[in-house]
Order: structure tokens, then C-alpha cells, then sequence
């Protein structure tokens, strides 16, 4: 439904989560003038909503330069989501064993419309801080957890995602040519699994296996990250591999009934 028909939809309420939006990992600090050029808003407007926010506790303001940035009332929002998504809750044990078992970063992604999201994070001793925060949005295709859930799509609704869902380059080995990321969905739904390459950082493995509801559908995905540096293709599939398999697999497919 177009949000001008949608009797029921508050416009001002978008252009206040609209604002919300604009902080990201490269935008943590913002003057209204960087939020007006980022939600396209008018300055009067970003001002007014600001204010509120602020006043709200949605935003802190730093009383000298005037800049906004986000609020603990953030954490308590993903605090109640945790609290909300029965699948991380039945995930956790199970995703603490296998980063104890293997010793590497293991993840736990969730589609989000045509990305994926990081809803759980346990990093290896080698991991960045970066790796290590959840909440991270990445395009579905280029992804091996997208890839992953992709494949256990019905072929026309898949055919459809590889078609249409956005792409973007993170490294020079990030794949934007849709036949080739077509060739890896196939080969995904003949295996059961996904594995990429270099895709988000280079000289990086990533190979994820989908939880699946009891329709074969999968909303999410349990993936392990690995250095190039030490491991090779064939040793990812040897080794860790079937302790992803038996993860993804002991996570109760009944929790999916109210994914969307």
C-alpha cells in the first residue's frame, strides 16, 4: 500500500525515524545541518524532530559543539528485541559451542528484506571490533548467510532476489555480476550450504548453512568466518562444515513460525 493512501500512517513519525536513520558506523555524531543533507529533510524540520528526540532521550546532544548522537535508549530498544526473537534466545547455547568448538568468529543472520543482519556475534581471538558488534546490515547476495537462505527460496521468488536485490562492492573481490552470484545460489541449493570468498573483507572465508522452518524456508543462518590466510576451501568444507551442519540443524525449526 503507498503511504499516501494509508490512512493510518503519521508522517511526522516517519520523518523522526527517518532521522534515527541517519547515525551509522561512519555518521556517529551529527549537526542538524549533516541531518538535513542526510534525510533530506528541512532544516526547521530536522530541527524540530532533533529537539524532540532529544527530549525523548532518543538522542544525546553534546552541549558545546551541538552535534547529536544516539542514546542508551538504543540499547534498551535491541535489549527488548532480544527479549522478542525466540530464535536467538534458542540459538545462543548452541552458537557458544560451536565458537568454543572451532575456535573461530560465529554468527548468527537473519534476513532483514534483501540484507542480512548480525543478531548474535561470537568473535575468534583474532576478531576486530568491528566483527564483534551486532546490528551490522549487509546486502543479502553478497553475503555466504544470504546466499545461504537465498537458496532455500521457491526458483521463481529466487530467481527474483537475484535479479533485483541491491549489490554493493566492499573489497576488490566483492562479486557484483548477478550471473556469477546465480552460479553460487545454484550451487548452494544443490549442497545445502553457501561458501564465499573475499567478499566483505579480503583474504576472508565465510561459509554459513540455513535454519530452516518447517516449510524448508530460512529466515536465518548460522555462519562461521575464517582467514584465507590459514584455511583453504576444501578444509572449511572438511572441518567445520559438519559441526555448522549439526548447529544449524539443532536449532529448532518450530521458532521460525513467526519469523516474517
Amino acid at each position: 500500500m503507498e503511504k499516501k493512501q494509508n490512512t493510518l500512517f503519521v508522517g511526522s513519525l516517519a520523518k523522526g525515524l527517518r532521522l534515527l536513520r541517519a547515525f551509522d558506523e561512519t555518521h556517529t555524531e551529527l549537526s542538524l545541518t549533516d541531518l538535513a543533507l542526510r534525510t533530506n529533510l528541512d532544516k526547521s524540520a530536522v530541527q524540530r524532530l532533533a529537539n524532540t528526540l532529544h527530549v525523548e532521550g532518543m538522542l544525546d546532544k553534546d552541549p558545546v559543539t551541538r552535534r547529536f548522537r544516539p542514546s542508551h535508549a538504543w540499547l534498551e530498544l535491541a535489549y527488548a528485541y532480544y527479549w522478542s526473537d525466540q530464535l536467538v534466545g534458542q540459538a545462543i547455547p548452541k552458537l557458544i559451542d560451536l565458537s568454543q568448538d572451532l575456535g573461530e568468529t560465529v554468527n548468527l543472520a537473519e534476513l532483514s528484506g534483501d540484507h542480512i543482519i548480525y543478531v548474535s556475534r561470537l568473535p575468534c581471538k583474532r576478531t576486530y571490533f568491528a566483527a564483534t558488534v551486532i546490528g551490522r546490515r549487509l546486502p543479502a547476495l553478497s553475503t555466504s548467510g544470504g546466499r545461504a537462505m537465498i537458496a532455500t527460496f521457491p526458483p521463481e521468488e529466487r530467481e527474483a532476489a537475484i535479479r533485483t536485490w541491491p549489490l554493493k562492492a566492499f573489497t576488490s573481490q566483492t562479486t557484483l555480476d548477478r550471473d556469477s552470484i546465480r552460479d553460487s545460489i545454484n550451487i548452494a541449493v544443490e549442497k545445502g550450504y553457501a561458501i564465499s570468498s573475499g567478499q566483505m573483507i579480503l583474504s576472508e572465508i565465510g561459509v554459513a548453512c540455513p535454519i530452516t522452518g518447517p516449510s524448508g524456508r530460512a529466515f536465518a543462518a548460522v555462519q562461521c568466518s575464517v582467514s584465507a590466510h590459514t584455511w583453504t576451501h576444501a578444509r572449511v568444507e572438511a572441518e567445520i562444515l559438519p559441526r555448522l551442519q549439526d548447529t544449524a540443524n539443532a536449532i529448532s525449526p518450530s521458532s521460525q513460525a513467526h519469523r516474517r
